[in-house]
């Protein structure tokens, strides 16, 4: 799949309601009314910009212009990684084996740790304006928002997310449990690999 296509997908689940009302109202003069109204979700807003060659692979003012009136950093940030090489990707540098790893490691989490779920996003070092911002952006869904929290401490360590820090700060988050369920899902892996 084309990455710069991966990026819009992952950028238009991360708006909020709000957040892509004003990105219609910024995109008035781009894009006709009667097409503005159509478009429900920030897929279909960026299809219509790619349609219009408003924005590229190799253009991106306009969707930086337009994060930077949404006041979303986070997003510019991945717009500059994506141009810079790292394509926006969370998992951009990890070897095959440590994402793998991470990847079980987000699903044993999410699955075994219900409401609590910002203590250990805030142990891991993630702020909470970053906290609030994904909640805000996954409203009602609080699996979502522990995922999308996950892969934003992911994002922060690049290359240095580790499992293992996963299962220590869970365990000083006194979250053991879990931190067990990992261990078992991981040896459990590497028995299959093997």
């Amino acid at each position: 799949m084309n990455p710069f296509y991966e990026l819009l997908h992952s950028i238009s689940s991360s708006l909020s309601e709000q957040e892509l009302s004003g990105l219609k109202f910024l995109c008035q003069e781009k894009i006709g009314k009667r097409k503005l109204q159509d478009v429900t979700t920030g897929y279909s807003l960026f299809t219509l910009l790619l349609e219009q060659e408003e924005i590229a692979h190799d253009n991106m003012e306009f969707l930086k212009y337009m994060f930077q009136n949404l006041k979303r950093n986070d997003l510019l940030t991945r717009l500059e990684q994506f141009t810079e090489g790292g394509e926006g990707d969370p998992a951009h540098g990890l070897d095959a084996k440590e994402k793998g790893k991470l990847d079980i490691a987000f699903d044993i989490i999410c699955d075994h740790i219900g409401k609590n779920w910002k203590t250990l996003i805030r142990k891991l070092g993630i702020s909470d304006t970053k906290i609030d911002r994904i909640v805000a952006a996954n409203q009602n869904n609080m699996e979502e928002q522990f995922r999308k929290s996950l892969l934003e401490w992911q994002k922060s360590k690049g290359k240095e997310a580790k499992v293992d820090d996963l299962i220590k700060t869970l365990r000083a988050c006194r979250m053991n449990l879990a931190a067990d369920y990992v261990e078992a899902g991981l040896s459990q892996l590497e028995s299959n690999t093997q």
